[in-house]
């Protein structure tokens, strides 16, 4: 993914948006609820009025297709905004979203976020490039299952982690909270043996390491290379 889907975080801090004590301070209210894993936080067909912000866990959205097969859209982690389509005019949620793991989420209504917009245009504008870098995201990842092979994919799916949520120390590039095998296959349309056996010979020629709480990579530019 190119540094064009990421820009939009830059001067923006969404703690400061979801802030309950400034909030109150403008008549607002947050509202904050937990989640047990594979509970859902809404539904397809839903009514979209609420925007949400991942204080702990993880978060999946989905669609379910007519045969009942499950399509993963993405997977969210602490930091990350989802429902965000309600205010700009969706009537009903057209996926669903529910927690991988026990979830903590900030929520605020369509009506507020609207509100909040109107008096600081630099909310507005970072949600409207939050949905372009969405957008854009989209588009690369459908390019990239038409048009590479599951090895491809699979790479490029670590490149984009370490672009989006990568820490780097030193030399190396650190993503905590690393997702499992079989949400990185259901993201790249692979299988879980595929993932499983891509990463270990990676790990196996130094490039990477990995367990169920991080991903560590040592050579960002041999990775990118391959």
């Amino acid at each position: 993914m190119s540094n064009q889907s990421i820009w939009y975080l830059e001067n923006m801090n969404m703690s400061d948006i979801f802030c309950k004590n400034k909030l109150q301070q403008s008549n607002q209210e947050l509202i904050e609820k937990s989640y047990k894993k594979g509970e859902y936080i809404y539904e397809a067909n839903e009514t979209a009025d609420k925007i949400f912000l991942i204080k702990t866990g993880k978060v999946k959205i989905i669609s379910v297709g007519e045969s009942g097969k499950e399509i993963v859209k993405t997977i969210l982690s602490s930091g990350d905004i989802f429902g965000e389509r309600s205010i700009f005019g969706q009537q009903n949620y057209n996926d669903a979203a529910v927690a991988v793991e026990d979830t903590q989420v900030s929520i605020l209504s369509s009506y507020q976020l609207k509100s909040l917009m109107k008096e600081h245009s630099s909310i507005s504008l970072f949600f409207m490039k939050l949905m372009g870098s969405k957008v854009l995201e989209m588009e690369q990842r459908l390019e990239s299952l038409i048009f590479k092979d599951s090895k491809s994919r699979i790479i490029e799916f670590l490149l984009n982690l370490i672009e989006k949520k990568g820490q780097r120390i030193g030399y190396e590039w650190v993503v905590r909270n690393f997702i499992t095998h079989q949400e990185i296959a259901n993201l790249t349309a692979t299988s879980r043996q595929s993932v499983t056996t891509l990463l270990n010979e990676l790990r196996n020629e130094g490039i990477i390491t990995f367990d169920r709480k991080r991903l560590l990579i040592r050579d960002l530019e041999k990775l990118k290379s391959l």
